[in-house]
C-alpha cells in the first residue's frame, strides 16, 4: 500500500489510513477487540494465550461499513 500511495502521489501514508479506521471504529461505537483484529494487532500475554477466535464473523460487517464510509 505504501508503494501505491507513492506511485499515485497521494500525499498520504497507509498508517494514516489505519489510524483513520481506528478513529472511525471508536466514533461509531464498534467493539475495540474487533477493530484491533481488523488491524491485525497481536494480543500478547495471558489474554493472547487464551484467544482462539479470529472474529471473522464480526470483522466482515465492520470492514463492509468502513468500505461504505470511505467510498
Amino acid at each position: 500500500m505504501s508503494k501505491l500511495a507513492r506511485m499515485l502521489v497521494l500525499g498520504a501514508v497507509p498508517h494514516g489510513f489505519r489510524s483513520s479506521f481506528r478513529d472511525w471504529c471508536a466514533d461509531t461505537g464498534l467493539a475495540r477487540e474487533v477493530a484491533e483484529a481488523c488491524l491485525a494487532h497481536a494480543v500478547g500475554g495471558v489474554e493472547g494465550a487464551y484467544k482462539r477466535t479470529d472474529l471473522l464473523g464480526h470483522r466482515r460487517p465492520m470492514m463492509e461499513g468502513w468500505a461504505v464510509y470511505v467510498t
